[in-house]
C-alpha cells in the first residue's frame, strides 16, 4: 500500500470526499510503527492543520513513550477509540501524582473500546501489546507551539530515564488491572 508520507512518522490520507478504514491501512501503519525509531505513526485523515476537526490513526507498538501532557493554552478535548490491540489510558493530578481510579484499560476484547476526556486533563497512553491501532479525535486546527503543554515532572521524549518511567508506570498499570507483567521489555 502506498501512503503519502508527510513526515519520517506520519503520512496523509489524500481522499477527495470519503475514506475508507481498511484493515489493509490498519496493517501498514502497524508495520510503520514497527519500523519507527518512536514505535509509533500517524495516519492524518484531515486535510490539514486548518481543519477544525482534526481526526487520525494513531498506531503504537510497546515502549513507545508518549510524554505526559495537556491541551490547556487552546482548550482541547479528546476521544481516543481503539481498533486493534489494548492501550492503557493513564490521567495525572497536576503535581505528577496518577490517578488510578482514572486508569482505562482499552481493550476491544475486553469490551471497552475509548476514552473521551476533557480539555486539560494531563494524560498519557501505554501500548499494551503489539500493533495497537486507535482513532484519535480532536478539535483543531492544529498549533504545534500551543498544541501541548508537557508535564514538568515528567521525563520528556529522548530524555534519559524515560524508559524507567515508563516500565514503572506500566507496572502499576497492569497491576491495578491484574494484568500479566509486560512481555516486550525495553524493546
Amino acid at each position: 500500500m502506498k501512503l503519502h508520507q508527510i513526515s519520517p512518522n506520519a503520512t496523509l490520507s489524500q481522499h477527495k470526499q470519503v475514506a475508507t478504514i481498511t484493515q489493509e491501512l490498519i496493517d501498514q501503519k502497524a508495520q510503520d510503527a514497527r519500523e519507527s525509531d518512536r514505535k509509533r505513526n500517524i495516519h492524518v485523515l484531515h486535510t490539514g492543520d486548518e481543519d477544525t476537526l482534526q481526526r487520525m490513526l494513531n498506531a503504537f507498538q510497546p515502549g513507545t513513550y508518549v510524554a505526559p501532557h495537556r491541551h490547556v493554552a487552546v482548550p482541547k478535548a479528546e476521544m481516543v477509540l481503539v481498533i486493534q490491540g489494548s492501550l492503557g489510558f493513564v490521567r495525572f493530578a497536576d503535581d505528577g501524582t496518577y490517578q488510578p481510579e482514572d486508569f482505562v484499560y482499552m481493550n476491544p476484547n475486553e469490551g471497552l473500546l475509548g476514552v473521551d476526556y476533557r480539555a486539560g486533563v494531563w494524560h498519557t497512553f501505554i501500548a499494551l501489546e503489539p500493533d495497537t491501532v486507535v482513532l484519535e479525535v480532536k478539535p483543531g486546527p492544529y498549533n504545534a507551539a500551543t498544541d501541548k503543554e508537557f508535564a514538568p515532572w515528567a521525563p520528556q521524549e529522548g530524555e534519559e530515564g524515560t524508559a524507567k518511567y515508563l516500565a514503572d508506570l506500566e507496572d502499576h498499570f497492569r497491576q491495578h488491572f491484574q494484568l500479566l507483567p509486560s512481555l516486550f521489555g525495553d524493546e
